[in-house]
């Protein structure tokens, strides 16, 4: 088995990103993604610094651009829908916390999709169930299709990875909970949102956003909520509406029109918050990519970029080393850990600062936003939005594997 064959985990953003690289340096490449078909929808995810960089050398800065969602900005709202602060987008230069380029995940992973379909073999509807790895390749097993050999495997399957729980271990031997669950979904509630990024919170850490969609008439929500760990079945969508519902019953604000609007999205997602935290990337020929292997939650707001210019590097590595995935995944891992331990720096005040437990604490951070603009705020403020660019990109140019 030649190490030029590879298969990826994962059909979102890094998968396709990284057989796009892969397959221009000559690799064959197979992805496999549990969904039946590329993910519609979403939220907005945001195209910065290296990110940004990526897709331009990937020849779809002005297809990204021509996807992006109009927003004037982040404002925080209290109860009654008055703005007690706002960030508008141009801010720190179009890099603040809604960036210049924002784009609805489902909307980017098309995209990407798109620019790969021809030369990669996609199997939806699957995910791996086990590897066996020997001195010449990987065997792999299917919930669906039949076993395969692959060179090398890579896990590009997100905060819950099954390529990491079988390669590294439990998912609660890497994972460091942020202790906030956090559900997305589209609603279709009429809401004058004025363009803005709009999001209120509650005593408790309970937090309810509204944020205009790239389609008219639509409204990307999202409800978050602080809390010890809780037991909850990933699969079992109507009782997570139904914890939702509980938690956020006496909220005001358009709450209420967002809880009706939750029972009947089709997009619905809930999930946990945490970090993932490895020493090392790869174990044998197996290798994580993204939030896999590095997820740095979305409160930092780098999670997009993390994946692109990690797919970027690691394609580039392996066409530098001619497939010899020892040298290519060590090199990946040299250029890569600086980057990712900047940008699994929380902001300050980190899942507090974004769900404040009281109603002072909830009066300061408006305060606080009111002023990150300013001296010194806008210091420290900058120094955290920088972080997106803060790596030298290797030119990996013409690269292909012999």
């Amino acid at each position: 088995m030649q190490n030029t064959e590879i298969l990826v985990s994962g059909g979102g953003i890094a998968g396709p990103a990284l057989a796009y690289w892969l397959s221009r340096a000559g690799f064959t490449v197979t992805v496999v993604e549990r969904a039946p078909a590329p993910r519609p929808g979403g939220q907005t995810v945001d195209l910065r610094g290296a990110g940004r960089t990526v897709i331009s050398r990937m020849g779809l800065m002005e297809q990204a651009r021509a996807l992006s969602v109009d927003q004037r900005g982040l404002a925080l709202v209290d109860a009654s829908g008055r703005i007690t602060a706002r960030m508008p987008a141009d801010s720190f230069g179009g890099e603040g916390i809604v960036s210049e380029i924002e784009i609805l995940r489902g909307d980017l992973g098309d995209l990407l999709y798109g620019a790969t379909r021809q030369d990669v073999e996609y199997l939806f509807d699957d995910s791996i169930t086990g590897l066996d790895q020997d001195d010449r390749g990987v065997t792999v097993t299917f919930e669906r299709a039949a076993p395969r050999r692959f060179g090398l495997v890579v896990g590009a399957d997100g905060l819950h990875s099954a390529v990491r729980a079988l390669a590294f271990g439990p998912e609660s031997d890497h994972v460091r909970p942020l202790d906030v669950y956090t559900a997305w979904y589209t609603a279709t509630e009429t809401m004058d949102l004025d363009g803005w990024y709009l999001m209120h919170n509650a005593p408790g850490g309970l937090v309810a956003s509204a944020r205009p969609g790239r389609l008219p008439g639509e409204v990307k929500a999202g409800l978050s909520f602080r809390s010890a760990p809780i037991d909850y079945d990933r699969r079992d969508t109507a009782a997570q509406r139904e914890l939702l519902a509980r938690r956020f019953a006496r909220v005001g604000w358009e709450v209420p029109r967002l809880l009706r609007a939750m029972h009947t999205a089709s997009d619905f997602h809930f999930d946990s918050m945490g970090q993932v935290h490895l020493d090392h990337w790869s174990r044998g020929r197996a290798v994580l990519l993204g939030d896999a292997g590095y997820c740095a939650t979305p409160l930092t707001g780098l999670g997009t970029s993390l994946a692109l210019v990690g797919a970027y590097v690691l394609a580039g590595e392996l066409a530098a080393a001619e497939g010899e995935h020892r040298v290519a995944f060590r090199s990946y891992d040299r250029i890569m850990r600086p980057y990712v331990d900047q940008a699994q720096q929380l902001p300050p005040g980190g899942a507090s600062g974004y769900a404040p437990s009281s109603a002072l604490a909830i009066r300061l951070r408006a305060a606080s936003m009111r002023s990150m603009t300013r001296w010194p705020m806008r210091n420290l403020l900058a120094a955290q939005f920088a972080k997106a660019g803060d790596i030298a990109l290797p030119d990996y140019g013409r690269l292909t594997v012999r």
